[in-house]
């Protein structure tokens, strides 16, 4: 099987060894959970060995967006000033929430036009890696369930077609694990990776678990992870000394 190493560390082994080439990957957490910094090291870290990656972001400007990755992993600042200028990260985006919300147009033209534009920008660079952040402006504006539905399986289809591996976010509902559940938008992907805020509101510890991924086993522990300036660090069971 093919597969490709996240580069993020600790992540690879409860992946044993990598995502399945080809799967499209929910990353879902609530606010502050690092979904958007963890998607785009995922980018990052592969362009450095040479993949170009595509960050799609649908609601943040994309000088705010890299801003703000520079601001948390401030020792990667001259690498990502790199892969930018060298065309390996590229970074683009939408602003749909704002021209909806003027009127401008309706909101299943919008998605079209998105999915247009990820197909049109794979195409011209040659990106292997597609970042969509985050998917929960279509649930926002899509009220009708069976519309977002459509929408969603619309997208995913897209990006299996043009043979990216990809990670989309999604705000979760809670940010604790007690109070999780399987929204029906999860059953579209091929892989979910939910990042928790567990304990309590003073000692908050952060963690992530793979829910599922498919094409390959992986580890079932909930991890701790922490956010470094130098990326994420990923406590894997190997991480830690046995007696």
């Amino acid at each position: 099987m093919e597969r490709v190493q996240t580069g993020i560390k600790g992540l690879d082994s409860m992946l044993f060894g990598g995502i399945p080439a080809g799967n499209q990957v929910l990353v879902v957490g609530g606010p502050g959970a690092g979904k958007t910094l963890l998607s785009f090291e995922f980018l990052y870290r592969n362009a450095l060995q040479g993949s170009k990656g595509i960050f799609f972001a649908l609601e943040e400007q994309k000088d705010r967006l890299i801003e703000n990755v520079k601001e948390a992993f401030s020792d990667l600042g001259k690498g990502i000033d790199e892969m930018i200028s060298k065309g390996m990260l590229i970074i683009d985006g939408e602003d749909i929430v704002s021209r909806l919300n003027e009127g401008v147009t309706q909101p299943t033209y919008e998605f079209g036009k998105v999915v247009s534009d990820i197909e049109t920008m794979v195409t011209d660079v040659g990106a292997k890696f597609v970042v969509i952040d985050p998917i929960t402006s279509m649930s926002v504006i899509l009220d009708d369930p069976k519309v977002y539905r459509r929408t969603l399986l619309a997208l995913v289809a897209n990006l299996r077609r043009l043979g990216l591996t990809s990670l989309i976010t999604m705000e979760a509902k809670t940010p604790e694990r007690k109070f999780a559940r399987f929204a029906p938008e999860y059953y579209l992907f091929d892989g979910i990776l939910s990042l928790y805020q567990l304990g309590e509101e003073e000692k908050r510890i952060l963690a992530m678990e793979i829910m599922k991924m498919r094409g390959t086993n992986h580890s079932f522990v909930t991890s701790p992870y922490e956010i470094t300036s130098s990326g994420f660090r990923v406590i894997s069971a190997e991480d830690v000394a046995l007696p």
